[in-house]
């Protein structure tokens, strides 16, 4: 934790307590062992989107190293939020971070890559975010890891892809954001594109990683097969994910409005208390029980709103009807009016409005986790399995707080494990 302490954590504890105290609390639980128990993953990358790949990974059970420059450490480390009295809390690590270990080594200096080399060997997946190009000229290029280890999957994590004109372009995800489509799509007052206040493009394509692991780890273990390098671009994903408007134009030759509704009812509407719910109503039944619902039955029978077809052309008058009925209701009485009458109507929440839902608390969605240090609220294990359910076994580590251990794992001597922590190459916590 950023700027902890004795007094700094009561602080902090006290903070949370208030805000969270109906939540489960849990401990981590070393002991527990999840269905990827025997899966080693050597992640390299930095930032958001393998931090996300790998935390799938953890949370069923691999062992996930995270290889960290040791005097900085991973950026993730950096984002910091605000806590009590202005402390700095790092919560992206804190969460992102959580069952991996950490490996600090200089991957500039000769031994320690060769190091990393040692390590590869007993690894099965390993996951890297460098500019296309830069792991060759480290000397660790796919074909050398193959050489090594023929069943070892590599991810390789860019923004626009391993070929390709744009290959050594930056990839940030804002820059995808824009690229594919989504700030167009998604405009704001005046008509301006919007980009997402979030890790869109590279959450999406961490959980896309993870699939994509799975699938050729089955490949290895099941059908025998040899390791493989999977091209993972920020870029593809989000394509996956925007639906029909690049068909339909390539198709019709014509440009969709970038608000276009899919269906009709549907929007955002605010109630008298200032609450905000979400309405759809995208089948013809549905649509006709809201109409119902805001004391319009004789819309039903009205043909500008018959179809779908037919409320999306004329849907700022029916839009202009609910918001109307929905303005003379406190958030609480909407929700208990429209769910009565069974409509797909739901509350616009806000993060103090989530943790406090009862649904959200017993379900255990977010949970309460204490560090031993301090406690921190995060998300649970997603999704959910039966059978091999997945668990928080370690809080997330100290900047190499596993150096030592991994390199030992690795086949290094305890000589040369020390030669290089005394050179500054490799930091044991």
């Amino acid at each position: 934790m950023v700027n902890s302490g004795p007094e700094s954590t009561a602080v902090q504890q006290s903070a949370h307590t208030m805000r969270s105290d109906h939540l489960a609390k849990i401990r981590p639980d070393p002991a527990a062992r999840g269905v990827l128990h025997n899966v080693r993953v050597l992640d390299m990358s930095r930032l958001v989107a393998g931090n996300m790949l790998s935390l799938q990974l953890a949370d069923f059970g691999a062992d996930v190293i995270k290889v960290e420059n040791p005097k900085v450490g991973d950026t993730l480390r950096h984002w910091v939020e605000e806590g009590p009295a202005g402390q700095k809390i790092d919560l992206w690590w804190q969460t992102y971070a959580r069952n991996k270990r950490s490996l600090a080594i200089d991957l500039r200096d000769d031994q320690a890559r060769e190091a990393l080399r040692q390590v590869a060997k007993t690894a099965h997946v390993l996951i890297e975010s460098f500019r296309p190009g830069t792991l060759e000229a480290m000397g660790l290029g796919p074909d050398v890891l193959h050489a090594l280890n023929p069943r070892l999957i590599i991810v390789r994590l860019s923004g626009w892809g391993q070929d390709g004109p744009y290959r050594e372009l930056p990839g940030f995800g804002s820059l995808i954001e824009g690229f594919s489509g989504f700030a167009h799509k998604h405009v704001g007052p005046k008509g301006l594109p919007q980009l997402p206040n979030m890790a869109l493009a590279d959450m999406i394509a961490g959980l896309t990683g993870a699939f994509a692991t799975m699938t050729a780890l089955r490949e290895v273990e099941v059908n025998q097969g040899k390791g493989q390098v999977i091209d993972l671009s920020l870029l593809e994903p989000m394509l996956a994910i925007m639906g029909t408007d690049v068909a339909a134009y390539a198709a019709s030759g014509h440009m969709k409005a970038p608000d276009r509704k899919l269906a009709s009812p549907r929007g955002a509407y605010q109630c008298k208390d200032g609450g905000w719910v979400a309405l759809s109503g995208s089948t013809d039944a549905m649509a006709r029980r809201v109409m119902e619902a805001v004391g319009r039955p004789e819309l039903i029978e009205d043909p500008r709103f018959a179809t779908n077809e037919a409320r999306l052309e004329h849907d700022a008058d029916l839009d202009a009807v609910i918001a109307d009925f929905v303005k003379g209701k406190s958030l609480e009485e909407c929700l208990a009016h429209f769910r009565e009458r069974g409509v797909t109507l739901g509350p616009i929440y806000d993060p103090a409005r989530l943790l406090a839902d009862t649904h959200v608390a017993q379900r255990q969605s977010y949970v309460s986790v204490n560090t031993g240090k301090a406690e921190f609220v995060m998300h649970n294990i997603t999704p959910r399995l039966s059978d091999t359910p997945g668990a928080i076994r370690t809080p997330a580590p100290e900047l190499g707080q596993h150096t030592a251990e991994i390199l030992a794992e690795g086949g290094l001597t305890q000589a040369q494990i020390e030669a290089l922590t005394r050179e500054g190459a490799a930091r044991c916590t």
